[in-house]
């Protein structure tokens, strides 16, 4: 489980990296550095409930934001967003934040369950 969460952990570093020519960059940069920091912990046996519950809450309401976008998207007949963006075509870049968004959420959840298996802030 450790390289699991080591490899989370880089791939979110990288992630995070990556964001800097991004129109809004330093949220996405918070935001992924943050879930790269809980897997590099996770990887090292410490996770904390509060540091978990508070990521999952900003996530989420960051989600909800977006989810109007999301239902457009549906709507929309789900066009591609492997496609460059262009002002015609704004759902592109949403969607891609929504699915990175949403990939934040199901590893900090991941994260919080093997908290809980493991029996939350023994380690810090």
């Amino acid at each position: 489980m450790k390289l699991l969460h080591l490899f989370l952990a880089l791939l979110f570093f990288l992630f995070a990296a990556v964001q800097y020519n991004d129109p809004d960059p330093l949220g996405w940069m918070l935001l992924y550095g943050y879930v790269a920091g809980v897997c590099a912990f996770a990887a090292f046996g410490h996770r904390n409930r509060l540091v978990l519950l508070a990521g999952i809450g900003v996530v989420m309401i960051w989600t909800i934001s977006l989810t109007p976008a999301f239902i457009a998207w549906l709507r929309m007949g789900m066009p591609t967003i492997a496609g460059s963006m262009k002002a015609e075509a704004p759902h592109i870049e949403l969607m891609r934040e929504f699915s990175g968004l949403f990939l934040c959420l199901v590893i900090l959840v991941f994260q919080y369950v093997q908290g809980r298996k493991t029996a939350f802030g023994q380690h810090l």
